[in-house]
Formats: C-alpha cells, structure tokens, sequence
C-alpha cells in the first residue's frame, strides 16, 4: 500500500514524523509531501497566482512552498510518479481540529483533496492542553491511529468522506475508547480582536480566543464531547456540503 503523508504545520514539524510513523506502522511505502512553511488555518487555499517551489528533503522526503492542497496535488500528481497514492494522511495536527475548526484547518483540507482526488484520506489531530501545549502527548496518536485507520480501510470509506480523527489530551492508557462523533458547535465568543501596537505605535491585531467562552459544555455526541471525556473522537466528513432538507424547502418557495 503506497500512503502519501502531508500537514499544515510544515515539513519540520513533530506532528510530521508522527504520521510517518503511523504510516509505517502501515506500510513501507509511505511519502511524505509538506509545506515548506506553517500554513495552520489555510483552510483549502491553492496556489494559481504564484509558483510551487519543490524541494527534495531527503528520500522520499519532499518540502512545497504552499498549502496542504498544494501539497497533495503535487504529490500524487508530479512526486509519486505513475503510481498512485492508496491512501493520503494528513496530520499529526498539533492542536484539535475539531466543531468549527474543520472549515478553517490546513490539515482537514489536505484530506480533503485527497478525497477530491479519489483516495481514502484520513486527518488526525493530537489536542493538548495548556499543561501539554509545548509537548502534546504524542503517544496517544501513535498508539490508536494505525488501528484505527486499518479497520476503517476494512469497512470501506466512502468515495466522498473525509475520516476526520481527533486524540485527546492524555496519556494512552488513559484513553477510555473510541467514540464515532458528528461535527460539534461552539459558542461563537471565543473569538476576540486583541489589538496591539508597533514601536511606532501604528496599530495592528491578532485574532484571539476567548479562553472561558471555550468551556461550555459540548453537546453529546460531538466530537467536542468526546474529547472532554477523554475518547479519541472519529468523525465522517462529506465533501458534499448540500442542505437537502432546505433545498426541498426552496424548490416550494422559489417556484
């Protein structure tokens, strides 16, 4: 099985060398194709007004100067040659990427693409805590992700899913299970502008979070939930994003 390995956190990330492992756990064959840069929160962006800079790390090793997209495309498309890819992962995030989070993640659309492209395409987030921030707790990804991706490889992913797996915040053994989850939904506060100024006191911002607005409490079934009760979190993904109960709606009322 040839695997194709990319992220959002860039070639030089620990998250990285996390999901090769996972994917060598897997298989031999595994590539990894990543951002020369982080490119964290650049949801599905591709490159059209500017040119893919390809650099050859090492064996098998490739850094692109652009997005996961970018990443994924030229990986199956130029890097691996005439042979395809089995199955494109895309992570270890380091951070959850969860509710709302999968609009905006680098690390969902690169499995994304893969799915757009035809491959089963898993994305896996490891969550840390403000304790485990400057060493997320890796071993919990390393130790449910190969399982996890070979029985769903079993039971067949659809054409048009995305797996989208979250690890919790806490040692393997402390892992309660495994939950299937649907999207969750947070309480919008979070966001805030924290405006700052230069040394010349020009202003500039950065878009923030609200800590306390974070911790309501999620909804069962979620994969907020999930994480909060210490289950590594599995959630489908559809790339067809079609309100259909609405669109009965509208065929009546556009008439």
């Amino acid at each position: 099985m040839r695997i194709l390995c990319t992220n959002d956190d860039g070639i030089n990330a620990p998250g990285l060398k996390v999901i090769e492992e996972i994917a060598r756990a897997l298989s031999d064959d595994v590539w990894i194709v990543a951002p020369e840069l982080d490119q964290s929160g650049v949801s599905h962006s591709l490159s059209l007004n500017d040119p893919l800079r390809l650099r050859e790390v090492s064996p098998r090793h490739f850094a692109v100067r652009g997005t996961p997209t970018d990443c994924v495309i030229m990986g199956a498309r130029h890097v691996l040659g005439d042979k395809l890819p089995d199955l494109v992962l895309s992570g270890v995030n380091k951070g959850r990427n969860v509710a709302e989070d999968v609009v905006y993640s680098g690390t969902i659309a690169g499995a994304l693409e893969g799915t757009i492209l035809g491959f089963p395409s898993f994305a896996l987030s490891q969550e840390f805590s403000i304790e485990t921030r400057n060493a997320p707790l890796w071993d919990t990804a390393l130790k449910f992700g190969p399982d996890i991706i070979r029985k769903v490889m079993a039971a067949g992913v659809p054409r048009n899913t995305v797996i989208n797996v979250n690890f919790p915040s806490c040692m393997p053994d402390d892992v309660k299970g495994i939950r299937i989850t649907r999207q969750g939904k947070r309480n919008q506060g979070f966001l805030k502008i924290d405006r700052r100024h230069d040394g010349r006191g020009n202003p500039y911002f950065w878009i923030g979070f609200e800590r306390a607005a974070m911790m309501d409490t999620p909804a069962e079934g979620t994969d907020l939930a999930a994480l909060a009760a210490r289950y590594v979190s599995v959630t489908p993904l559809r790339l067809d994003r079609t309100d259909e109960a609405f669109s009965e709606t509208l065929v009546d009322t556009l008439k």
